[in-house]
């Protein structure tokens, strides 16, 4: 870690105690590591007897219940108002959109400081103060480093939390994003009290009927294009209706496919209920960067795992799948 990087998490701190009113919030659609770098934080700011608003705009999923304060986010963002803030914390967020809090801030006569804490490659300069590692396998990771290097003492809490995320950011070490700091991180998380076997219950084997159904409707579907070393599989929006399952556990589809023998990358391609067709792509070959492609397509993320957005609907005609204006 360079001293730069050192200094930015000491400037953070020092702004966050600093401040007077705090609001916190994570992306759309909130997976384990969002969820549970927000509880991070609310856990810091309530040592810190911090005034303090945690904000998601979609319900956490029910799974994630047992994270520590995850009652205390809200979802309302009538109720936000931004001019009462004077600090501003994105967690795990590529750009300020995916919080549904850019227009209020943007926006705002009275702009609050922005930090950012990040692992997602850059999209927008959005903070005053940010702190990313692309390389780092989740954004609790980045938040160990920010309580290390500030010396603020890891609880029990804050440890289920930190390993809370990097599990499921890497798929409990299956996603190649993992490296020697992550494993370290989550074995001292462990020593420090987190709850390894509430965390498996919770994420990995709390899987619904519906979504053990909406897996099998994607692996069915997998094709592989032999030319360029591709596979692809697709989800309408009548079969995730059906299925009923939780963002997370949809999450979860591209990165176990991304172990199929003998492809260099997977495509899941799946239809949203706004009309827009959501792109996760995976691989586990060291020499292919799929953010390029993701980028291309007006999206992004790591070199391994990455994502994008496009407007349009699946058809399937002759056999083959295409995407169609709506």
């Amino acid at each position: 870690m360079n001293r730069i990087t050192k200094l930015l998490h000491k400037q953070a701190y020092k702004r966050i105690k600093d401040s007077n009113h705090i609001l916190l919030a994570t992306h759309e659609k909130p997976d384990g590591d969002a969820l549970s770098s927000i509880s991070v934080m609310i856990e810091l700011l309530e040592n810190l007897n911090k005034a303090y608003t945690a904000f998601c705009i979609d319900e956490p999923p029910v799974q994630f219940d047992f994270l520590p304060h995850i009652e205390k986010i809200k979802t309302n963002k009538d109720k936000i108002d931004i001019s009462q803030y004077d600090l501003f914390i994105s967690l795990d967020c590529g750009s300020l959109s995916r919080t549904g809090l850019h227009e209020e801030i943007n926006n705002s006569s009275q702009k609050p400081f922005i930090i950012e804490f990040d692992h997602h490659l850059k999209i927008e300069d959005i903070a005053d103060i940010e702190i990313r590692d692309s390389a780092a396998a989740s954004t609790t990771e980045i938040l160990y480093d920010f309580l290390q290097f500030n010396k603020i003492s890891i609880n029990k809490n804050i440890a289920n939390c930190i390993l809370t995320g990097i599990l499921t950011d890497t798929a409990f070490f299956l996603y190649p994003s993992t490296r020697d700091k992550t494993i370290s991180i989550a074995s001292e998380m462990l020593e420090k009290g987190a709850r390894f076997p509430q965390i498996i219950e919770n994420t990995w084997r709390n899987k619904s009927l519906g979504a053990m159904q909406v897996w099998g409707k994607a692996l069915s579907n997998i094709y592989l294009n032999k030319k360029y070393g591709l596979a692809f599989s697709v989800l309408t929006k009548k079969d995730i209706e059906q299925s009923r399952a939780t963002e997370e556990e949809l999450e979860g589809i591209a990165g176990f496919m991304s172990n199929l023998e003998g492809v260099k990358a997977i495509l899941l391609l799946r239809e949203e209920l706004d009309g827009k067709i959501k792109g996760s792509l995976r691989t586990s070959r060291p020499d292919i960067d799929v953010s390029l492609l993701a980028r291309a397509l007006g999206g992004g993320g790591h070199k391994k795992a990455s994502g994008f957005k496009i407007k349009g609907k699946l058809t399937k005609e002759d056999n083959v799948w295409k995407v169609v204006d709506n």
